[in-house]
């Protein structure tokens, strides 16, 4: 495992994943949403960001966390490992409330990136019935049969698995 891609609607706990990945694999780590948006939430126009991960991929190690869908390719077809945070529509609002409660809203550069709006809370309520099924089909396309796929559905299953990767890694 040295080129990981995590993917997972908002508040199931990527840039946690990602973080602890990063640590335990020593690979560096980025967090698209710091690549994407600036410190007043101003977009990268989409060819930069595509430009920008195409470079990122080329590495010899990364994890790299995000949806991002029109560039999920870039990803997918890079990487040895995808790791789908897949855990319920409740426990992702859950996520997305609780890290603003614990870190307050704006850039922490940290991977957290807490902006909750109207248009958030609708794309994590409706992730499992509109987006999911898009993210598998580009998975199942650009990555099944040559990366490993880890679906992580709760975050109990997400502790043992990072447990696991830790006890590989030592």
């Amino acid at each position: 495992m040295k080129k990981v891609a995590i993917v997972g609607c908002g508040g199931s706990g990527k840039s946690y994943v990602a973080r602890e990945l990063g640590r335990l694999l020593d690979a560096p780590v980025t967090h698209l949403d710091a690549a994407f948006y600036d410190d007043e939430w101003n977009e990268l126009p989409m060819e930069k960001f595509a430009a920008r991960q195409r470079e990122l991929v080329e590495q010899p190690k990364w994890v790299i966390d995000g949806n991002y869908n029109s560039t999920l390719r870039i990803r997918l077809e890079a990487c040895d490992t995808v790791v789908l945070m897949d855990v319920s529509t409740v426990a992702a609002l859950y996520g997305i409330f609780s890290r603003q409660i614990r870190h307050g809203a704006g850039h922490k550069g940290n991977g957290v990136h807490n902006r909750i709006h109207r248009g958030v809370i609708k794309y994590v309520a409706t992730y499992r019935r509109k987006m999911r099924p898009r993210v598998m089909a580009k998975i199942e396309e650009f990555a099944a049969g040559r990366a490993d796929v880890v679906l992580l559905p709760n975050r109990r299953q997400t502790r043992r698995w990072l447990e696991k990767v830790a006890a590989e890694h030592r």
